[in-house]
């Protein structure tokens, strides 16, 4: 079993509110509240038993908060990615001196143009990573990202999405051979071999819980989420994501855990 040692997050900057909006949650993020929820996940986070790297607020990038998309972080490599979002491709180039402080050069592999790759697209299971094709990842950016892996020993298979932003919108790893599912994800023939724990709809957006050794931080206001992930086994930790949510963010979004 995998244990996680490290986790990179970075502070919600004021331009948060203006971050890009599939509109699936109304509302505008309240940013004092979106700093206070932030507080409550580093302090959950860091009850999980791994040491926290904060970066400053970006003001330049206003979904700069969701530090899982510019990087992906393996056991072997880092990987830093090509946002497909415009607005978003910029991060990449913040997030590099961060990972540079845990891995050497020869160690920072890249995607690169034409291809594009978010990290809420891709979803570690042991040495092997399903990366979902979706409006932020192309084909070229998996062909990419499958050829590092493999540089690596791992493995990568394309999933391919239909409704949701990211992968892990709606399907998420907890170890111990458990996954969430949810929607388009519940039948999808790639996950069939997993123990799978199947998300109601009118809880979707809880599908994106993270395990951090050995805990499960859920997004708070989930109550049947909760229980399965209790009935699961596992030690559970909540904490409220509303103003995330608003931008169609979720509990692994905000941090980068290696």
């Amino acid at each position: 079993m995998k244990k996680f040692n490290h986790v990179i997050v970075r502070r919600p900057c004021r331009a948060l509110v203006e971050g890009i909006t599939s509109g699936l949650y109304p509302g505008k993020p309240d940013y004092e509240k979106a700093l206070r929820q932030h507080d409550d996940y580093i302090s959950a986070l860091s009850r999980c038993g791994v040491d926290i790297t904060i970066l400053p607020p970006d003001e330049r990038y206003p979904d700069s908060v969701f530090v899982e998309d510019p990087a992906l972080i393996t056991s072997k490599c880092a990987i830093i990615t090509n946002p497909g979002a415009p607005s978003r491709n910029g991060e990449k180039e913040e997030i590099i001196d961060a990972v540079r402080k845990f891995f050497p050069e020869d160690k920072i592999e890249h995607i690169t143009a034409p291809g594009t790759l978010e990290g809420g697209d891709v979803m570690m299971v042991g040495d092997h990573f399903y990366v979902g094709r979706s409006a932020r990842t192309n084909e070229e950016g998996i062909r990419q990202l499958t050829e590092i892996l493999a540089k690596y020993g791992m493995t990568c298979s394309e999933v391919k999405l239909e409704e949701v932003l990211h992968l892990k919108t709606g399907v998420n790893y907890l170890e111990d051979n458990n996954m969430l599912v949810s929607g388009e994800f519940v039948n999808k023939p790639d996950f069939e071999k997993y123990n799978k724990t199947e998300i109601p709809e009118d809880e979707a957006y809880a599908a994106n819980c993270i395990w951090v050794n050995d805990t499960v931080i859920v997004p708070e206001g989930y109550p049947t989420v909760l229980k399965k992930v209790q009935d699961l086994g596992y030690k559970t930790l909540t904490v409220d994501t509303s103003e995330f949510r608003k931008l169609d963010g979720g509990l692994s979004c905000m941090s980068l855990r290696f």
